[in-house]
């Protein structure tokens, strides 16, 4: 007999496949635990990358391995949630259809041989972590834990691509049934009401602020970078902060997603990027018309066409423990799988949906962001993006040691243009949503043969631009990255004008809209003043209110609008109880029609809307109605008229909690967190700033600081589980050492030199 732990360690040692003999990587680890990892080539790269993130997120990869695998339901049932809150059948059905062994072998094939290089060493470094370990953390410590194959990184990518898409619709796709069908697979009770908010959470939850300075606006004269991604705290896409050297070749650091061999988002000698999520649409649905005869077959150009039928096998694990399988039917048509969303996106007799994810055959995402690591000026950036078209759906903005800005929107677009919109679309469906007619393949996406896949816009048709002064981007359209140079005139599938900005955007503009030149303190103060700006908008006048209040509601405002005039309009862990009141008063005020007295101008989009129309008596009584209420909630809560929102908004690991600055984007903060109810009054935070970086050169290279705001390690055993943690809260940024002097100069300095053992 031996403990399960021991056991299962002993399991998967034996399972782990032995690697090439030649394979070696060093590992410096510097302050906070961050690895510099060099080798002599890619795979020896991959090696050291995958060794290393498994000493510091064993756990974390393999649950993600699960899921994308679709094996959940084997290993934990069906009825348990995903961290997305989807519940694991679901889940599983989703994947396996992703994931299928063609589009996995097609994606592998794409490759070229230095990606395949960092995939394979990727594995082989986390399987040697995985067979050193004697017992496995106790989060992880179950049956579905095993050794990684080249084909879960694939899985893992393809995952990640269709984030923007189908990927969100994976509920819909799963419950798609013909009418009077039975489903296999049962749709929990508010499956999709969940699927909605994380829908309308996707862009917050991975939203992003960026800036990029150009020369003419730097008080040194040298091009700075603000990177300031919003991501999930938890989960598939946890970034990772790492420095990665092949001698000679590459030379970047920065942070990567779980399973990624390469930066996302970093800096090398002589360039430093950053992304945001954008605002193009990735997809678009068919409308299709089905044949009066058989909702299974619809009419493309008059003829009548079966759906193809793909079915989808689940392992399930029983309530004794038995594992049996269960099959889902997924239908498609030549535009893609039927979705069927109850109440939007219905399957009926008449009519069904069909999505189209252009992502779904973007096999060069990894060459790109590979080309996007060894880009040594603005030059190789914009030359590799307008070739390879791998990225999925952000935007991109950077600087060089030139001095020079740049903004791109240059992601996977459908070329659907205005003129097929006109054609093809639905006015009455809005532009929220592309949906197309289905019923004619006229309505199918452009082939341009200059893009790099079929069906996308090339390059050359997506905004670009470079400046001297700035560029700034908060998850807008490209309308306004720079409202000296407005980016109009582009099919609504890439970008909209004359929209309202959104309030970070706003901010941004503002501050970089100040006279004068601008250092790196400036660039860091945007985030980590913690302004919340739609409190100058409006604050004024809820005073008025309160100002105004009857007799009979003073008793109960006084301590609501005493704390409004005493709070410093910011969300720092000292700022008072007033942001608490201004978060219950707005939550409902935004949703109020015509609650501006200021509405939005089109010509003057960085100041309008503002100000709340007291003139009118809706408006009037909803800010009055909404003090009342923020005065209940506080009373019902216990909240004391002296806490603080450090004393509230918090992140835990185990028994250790760390209170966290900022707050919800839609108050127009810049350092945008996203954090829900927690035990009492606190509140957890779940998403929002990440890796932040700051970045500028002088003479000797790059200059640059940063902080991972919840640290490189998530497990909770681990002494880096927690210090960025804590380095974040207090506003600290930490130097990133990039030189070989820099990184041997650090107090914290450990090497660790690994060689693949001999088969």
């Amino acid at each position: 007999m031996c403990l399960g732990a021991v056991c299962l360690g002993l399991s998967v040692s034996a399972l782990a496949q032995p690697v090439a003999s030649d394979v070696s990587a060093e590992i410096r680890r510097t302050t906070f635990g961050v690895p510099h990892i060099r080798a002599a080539d890619e795979r020896g790269l991959g090696y050291g990358i995958g060794y290393a993130y498994a000493q510091d997120n064993l756990c974390l990869l393999a649950n993600e391995v699960v899921t994308v695998n679709g094996e959940r339901s084997k290993y934990f049932g069906p009825q348990a949630l995903t961290l997305e809150q989807r519940d694991n059948l679901a889940s599983d059905v989703f994947f396996n259809w992703l994931n299928t062994p063609e589009a996995v072998a097609a994606f592998w094939q794409a490759q070229n041989p230095e990606v395949r290089d960092l995939i394979e060493g990727y594995v082989d470094g986390y399987n040697r972590q995985l067979s050193e370990r004697k017992n496995l953390p106790a989060e992880c410590d179950n049956a579905s834990v095993r050794p990684l194959t080249p084909q879960d990184l694939v899985k893992l990518t393809r995952r990640l691509l269709v984030e923007g898409g189908v990927g969100q619709f994976a509920e819909a796709l799963v419950a798609a049934a013909p009418p009077q069908a039975t489903a296999q697979v049962e749709t929990r009770a508010g499956q999709f009401e969940i699927a909605a908010e994380r829908m309308q959470r996707f862009a917050l939850d991975r939203g992003s602020n960026a800036v990029a300075i150009g020369s003419e606006r730097s008080q040194t004269g040298r091009a700075m970078l603000l990177a300031n991604p919003h991501f999930p705290w938890v989960g598939g896409m946890r970034f990772y902060e790492m420095q990665l050297t092949i001698p000679g070749k590459l030379n970047v650091m920065g942070a990567a997603l779980p399973g990624l061999p390469l930066i996302n988002i970093g800096f090398n000698q002589h360039m430093a990027w950053t992304h945001t999520v954008d605002t193009s649409k990735h997809f678009t649905l068919y409308r299709l018309e089905l044949d009066p005869k058989d909702p299974t077959r619809y009419l493309l150009d008059g003829q009548s066409t079966p759906l193809t039928k793909q079915t989808v096998t689940v392992n399930v694990k029983q309530a004794d423990g038995s594992v049996q399988p269960v099959s889902r039917v997924i239908y498609s048509s030549v535009f893609g799988p039927v979705v069927q969303w109850p109440g939007k996106l219905d399957w009926n007799d008449h009519t069904a949906f069909s999505l189209r994810d252009a992502n779904l055959q973007n096999d060069r995402v990894l060459q790109q962001w590979y080309a996007m690591n060894q880009a040594n000026s603005l030059d190789a950036l914009q030359a590799s993006v307008s070739k390879i078209q791998g990225i999925p759906w952000v935007n991109t903005l950077a600087v060089d040691d030139q001095g020079q800005a740049l903004y791109m929107n240059a992601s996977v677009v459908p070329y659907v243009d205005a003129a097929k919109l006109a054609a093809c679309s639905d006015p009455r469906a809005g532009l929220e949503m592309i949906l197309l007619d289905g019923s004619r393949s006229a309505c199918a996406w452009t082939i341009d043969p200059s893009a790099a896949q079929k069906g996308i816009y090339p390059a050359s048709k997506l905004p670009q631009m470079r400046r001297n002064d700035y560029v700034q981007h908060a998850n807008d359209s490209a309308w306004m990255a720079n409202p000296n140079a407005p980016q109009t005139g582009f099919s609504p599938l890439i970008s909209q004008d004359s929209q309202p900005l959104g309030l970070r955007a706003r901010f941004a503009l503002q501050r970089l809209g100040q006279p004068g030149r601008l250092s790196i303190n400036d660039l860091q103060g945007m985030v980590m003043d913690n302004r919340v700006y739609l409190a100058g908008q409006v604050l004024p006048d809820l005073l008025k209110v309160c100002e105004g209040a009857s007799a009979a509601d003073k008793p109960t405002l006084t301590q609501v609008c005493a704390s409004l005039k005493n709070w410093d309009q910011q969300a720092n862990l000292n700022s008072g109880i007033g942001l608490v009141h201004f978060q219950n008063i707005m939550v409902p005020l935004l949703e109020v029609e015509n609650v501006w007295r200021v509405p939005f101008d089109p010509s003057d989009p960085q100041h309008t809307p503002r100000g709340l129309d007291l003139e009118q008596p809706a408006v009037r009584e909803a800010v009055r109605t909404a003090l009342l209420a923020s005065a209940a909630a506080v009373t019902e809560a216990g909240l004391s008229a002296d806490v603080t929102w450090g004393d509230i908004q918090q992140v835990s690991r185990g028994t250790q909690h760390t209170p966290i600055h900022g707050g919800p984007a839609a108050l127009g903060v810049y350092n945008a967190m996203q954090s829900v109810a927690g035990e009492g009054a606190k509140r957890e935070v779940v998403s929002g700033t990440s890796y932040l970086q700051t970045v500028t050169f002088d003479e000797h290279g790059p200059q640059a600081q940063g902080v991972l705001a919840f640290s490189i390690s998530s497990d909770p055993a681990s002494p880096h589980s927690q210090d960025q943690t804590r380095a974040f809260s207090n506003k600290q940024w930490q130097k990133l050492p990039f030189t070989e002097e820099q990184i041997k100069a650090d107090p914290s300095y450990q090497r660790v030199q690994i060689k693949s053992q001999h088969p």
